[in-house]
């Protein structure tokens, strides 16, 4: 009797510990923003050297990218940004345009 109680509890602590190491996976794949963050300065790197054509629209798996140019406040600005569709996560940063 005493194996069989002992059994089900080690079975259940590892199930649990098994339950938390998924949802602990699955959050860090979802927010992981790598590839979207080294997309965006790539194509700044591009357009600091006169490669990169604006407006420019991409998509990365779930993120929509775009590279757009704003007047504002009397300066010329590059805007690089990068939305995630499944989270409405977003990226943004801009570049003084010379």
């Amino acid at each position: 009797m005493e194996t069989l109680v002992a059994t089900v509890l080690i079975v259940v602590v590892f199930m649990m510990a098994s339950m938390t190491l998924n949802a602990l996976f699955a959050t860090s794949i979802q927010n992981n923003d790598g590839p979207a963050r080294q997309e965006l300065l790539f194509l700044q790197y591009r357009y600091g050297y006169g490669k990169l054509s604006l407006p420019y629209y991409d998509k990365l798996d779930a993120w929509d990218i775009k590279v757009e140019e704003r007047v504002w406040q009397g300066t010329e600005q590059v805007i690089f940004s990068a939305v995630n569709t499944s989270n409405d996560r977003e990226l943004k940063f801009s570049v003084n345009h010379e």
